[in-house]
């Protein structure tokens, strides 16, 4: 890499290719739902080569901005990120209500939302979900697997598990839609009061498997997130395995500076 005068280091082209079509994106010239120019486009306005465009659009990627699609090339995002409210998404009045947190969350941000049911049924618990409910490892438990839609893009998965002994008596858990304010509010229904729910993040890289189930690139930045849901009784009655595409969500936490 060479030296700009007054022995400043010089920013490599690719970078700076990347730099001016993420401001074109941001200043509206490319719009959300737009093509990214084709690599060879970028060729002949740039003057470089194949290789140097396609360093170039590793770093747009990076930015967040645009989406891969196997065959069709880049495309501008045309969806805000859902904000979870770690304060309030899981509020009683929210289930009370008959919303289910990410359906609410959607709704707010203007987006439109669909939930598909992957998988109802009994599962041998993985060792770290049997810890998280204080069970023997394998022992049976309900799983309850989605796939979250947004404006038509798969942006999350989530599994939850719940022991056999709480959900059996409670028939609407092993339906695909369990009613009003989600499995929370059947929980509730018959005497399962919670009073916290724990969040644990991590963000990483996606698997190959996780980037074709999200339709994301190959490599894409992922949060993982387990939630336990616990209740007045000190009982891990849930925990919910998620992924989502860490580029549409915004997390927002309230911490209280006081006991």
């Amino acid at each position: 890499m060479g030296t700009a005068a007054g022995g400043e280091r010089s920013v490599p082209r690719y970078v700076q290719i990347a730099d001016e079509i993420v401001q074109q994106i941001r200043a509206g010239v490319l719009k959300p739902g737009d093509m990214v120019p084709s690599e060879s486009e970028l060729v002949e306005r740039y003057g470089v080569s194949g290789g140097t465009i396609r360093k170039a659009m590793v770093e747009v990627r990076a930015s967040g901005l645009v989406e891969t699609r196997h065959g069709k090339g880049s495309i501008v995002k045309d969806r805000p990120p859902v904000r979870h409210r770690s304060s309030d998404r899981f509020r009683r009045s929210h289930r009370q209500g008959g919303k289910a947190a990410y359906l609410a969350e959607s709704a707010q941000s203007g987006a439109t939302a669909k939930v598909s049911v992957l998988y109802i049924g009994p599962m041998d618990a993985p060792e770290d979900v049997a810890q998280r409910l204080d069970i023997p490892a394998g022992t049976q438990v309900l799983a309850r697997r989605r796939l979250y839609f947004r404006n038509g893009t798969p942006v999350e998965t989530a599994t939850s598990y719940l022991p056999w002994d709480v959900v059996k008596e409670i028939p609407e858990l092993f339906a695909e839609n369990p009613g009003g304010g989600g499995i929370y509010a059947r929980l509730e229904d018959h005497g399962h009061e919670f009073a916290e729910f724990v969040e644990t993040l991590q963000a990483r890289q996606a698997s190959k498997a996780e980037a074709s189930e999200l339709a994301l690139s190959a490599g894409a930045a992922v949060v993982h997130l387990v939630r336990e849901a616990r209740t007045t009784e000190g009982r891990v009655v849930e925990v919910c395995d998620t992924l989502m595409a860490a580029d549409q969500f915004v997390f927002e936490y309230r911490i209280p500076a006081a006991d």
